[in-house]
């Protein structure tokens, strides 16, 4: 029976977890198993790993295959190492206690290296925050500045109104009044005296001349000749 290692999901939807397991590899991928050997969490930063250490270079001795993803987290917790270094002792090519020696460099070294991936972690997340502070505090600034220059903007455009509607008032009413002066023309009016010309008409007294007309007295004088 061929033995695998690989992992079974579990979890929420949109949030998996994944169990470590032994498993032959006929069987389902969520199927049943023969041995849990720890718990995979890739939501977090770094992925958390929880092995049975032992348990899995022991299976590995007797031959059970690591899928991709179990050889890379079986690799990034040193089973693989220490797989290699049992081989080592086994065959004779250096001491338990080196080998042992070789593995806790290789941890120690290992541990260094996570410690510094976590501070470098925080550190660029802390920069992030302080990014994303500042330039919220500038969009606010800007805001609060456009704001102000909208205000300001509106309350001048209200005063010129302002200044314009009571310049507007003032204005009216003079200019309603100086026409009453203009008015005096009618006094140019006056030009009905030069009607008078009915003054010239006077030459109806030359009608006089029908007291001329006494001549027919005088015509008539003859009759008492007789």
């Amino acid at each position: 029976m061929a033995v695998k290692i690989r992992l079974q999901r579990h979890g929420k939807k949109g949030n998996p977890m994944y169990w470590i397991v032994v498993a032959d590899e006929r069987s389902k991928r969520d199927g049943k198993y023969i041995e849990k050997l720890g718990t995979y969490d890739p939501n977090t930063n770094p992925a958390s790993i929880e092995l049975d250490f032992d348990s899995s270079v022991k299976w590995l001795e007797k031959g059970a295959q690591p899928t991709n993803t179990a050889k890379a987290i079986l690799s990034y917790e040193g089973v693989l190492l220490r797989k290699h270094l049992n081989l080592g002792v086994q065959k004779g090519a250096f001491t338990e206690a080196e080998a042992k020696k070789r593995f806790d460099e290789w941890k120690k070294g290992k541990g260094a290296k996570i410690e510094k991936k976590i501070e470098d972690l925080k550190s660029t997340l802390e920069s992030n925050k302080k990014e994303a502070r500042k330039r919220e505090e500038e969009s606010s600034k800007k805001r609060s500045e456009e704001s102000k220059a909208k205000k300001e903007a509106k309350a001048a455009e209200e005063t010129a109104a302002a200044e314009e509607t009571a310049a507007a008032e003032e204005t009216a009413p003079a200019e309603e009044t100086a026409p009453a002066k203009e008015e005096a023309p009618d006094k140019e009016e006056a030009p009905d005296k030069e009607e008078a010309p009915d003054k010239e008409e006077a030459p109806d007294k030359e009608e006089a001349p029908d007291k001329e007309e006494a001549p027919d007295k005088e015509e008539e004088a003859p009759a008492e000749e007789k």
